[in-house]
């Protein structure tokens, strides 16, 4: 049994800030994650993705940013176990929780904190004839490694951030960058969108709207994207890759079945502490909702802060805050 007084079940970026904000109230943490590395979507997804909307960081890689979290929190010695999918929570009868994993590890916590994101998720795919045939054969659904693409021609379908702000970088990478949306206008940053419009404008990519994926061809391994426009007119693309990013389809797994209030795949919480409906389970980042809810990594830094503070009364019940700071392995404490 490992003793702890929160168990955060999601090591992505908020549920490693949420260790800081806990350390500086001098309460230990341990993580619980499905993937092998902590980070999250940032690890698994796009470690290579520059994010831009950081205070302090003009840019910063994604993986660049687990590594920074990753060593602010290091004075206050979080324990991790990753590779496992939360299975069970039981409610002990002093109000603690005891969680069990899939490979059976088991962790006392005074406190749970759901950091989970999009909880266990799949790409959305292109419904097209074929696809899985060039699955890892051209059709990719990430970027890992920008490298991959270096002097390529490479196919972007999506109208979200994540595909204005993969044209952008590979634009620099490859021989050539198409970006196929099947709307005139973009969902993602206005100022993204932008300097896409630019990049097309000077020639720097091809931007094609208003159509869609239709078929992939090649000989083994892709070579081909045929799209269709509004007007039904085929476009023909010489591709060595296509990435469509449609988004992911969250599934909340086990989660799902432990007596929280969920709207659309996401848990419903209260704004002053990012409580659940259950006491002691606190939920925060991308996985949690709320009126006026935005799903931006530093909006998660926030509710993480906000919550830390409520939970402590969980953990230190004869307690109260106090605000005369001094100094922990060199980190500022309360």
């Amino acid at each position: 049994m490992i003793n702890t007084d929160i168990c955060i079940i999601g090591a992505g970026p908020v549920g490693l800030f949420a260790v800081f904000e806990a350390g500086l109230l001098k309460m230990r943490c341990h993580l619980i994650d499905a993937l092998p590395q902590v980070g999250g979507q940032l690890s698994e997804i796009y470690p290579q993705k520059p994010i831009y909307d950081i205070p302090g960081y003009p840019e910063v890689k994604a993986q660049e940013l687990v590594d920074n979290l990753m060593e602010q929190i290091k004075p206050f010695h979080p324990t991790f176990t990753l590779g496992e999918r939360v299975d069970h929570l039981a409610k002990q009868d002093d109000g603690s929780f005891i969680v069990t994993t899939s490979d059976k590890t088991q962790v006392h916590a005074q406190v749970i904190v759901i950091a989970g994101g999009l909880g266990c998720f799949e790409p959305r795919k292109p419904v097209l004839e074929n696809l899985e045939n060039f699955e890892g054969k051209g059709i990719t659904y990430m970027v890992k490694n920008p490298e991959t693409f270096r002097d390529k021609k490479v196919v972007l379908a999506g109208g979200g951030d994540s595909a204005l702000d993969w044209a952008i970088f590979l634009s620099d990478v490859a021989e050539r960058v198409t970006l196929v949306h099947r709307n005139e206008t973009f969902r993602g940053a206005p100022d993204s969108a932008a300097k896409v419009f630019d990049m097309a404008n000077n020639g720097k990519i091809d931007l094609i709207l208003s159509a869609n994926l239709k078929q992939v061809g090649g000989n083994g391994v892709l070579n081909s994207v045929v799209l269709e426009s509004k007007s039904k007119e085929e476009i023909k693309i010489d591709a060595d890759y296509l990435i469509p990013l449609f988004g992911l389809s969250p599934k909340l797994g086990p989660i799902a079945d432990w007596g929280l209030s969920i709207d659309k795949n996401a848990i419903e919480v209260d704004t002053t502490d990012y409580s659940t409906g259950v006491e002691r389970i606190y939920a925060i980042g991308d996985i949690n909702t709320y009126p006026g809810k935005l799903k931006l990594i530093l909006c998660g830094f926030h509710e993480a802060a906000i919550m830390m503070h409520s939970a402590f009364k969980y953990v230190y019940p004869d307690q109260k805050l106090s605000f005369k700071y001094t100094t922990v392995n060199g980190v500022n404490a309360f």
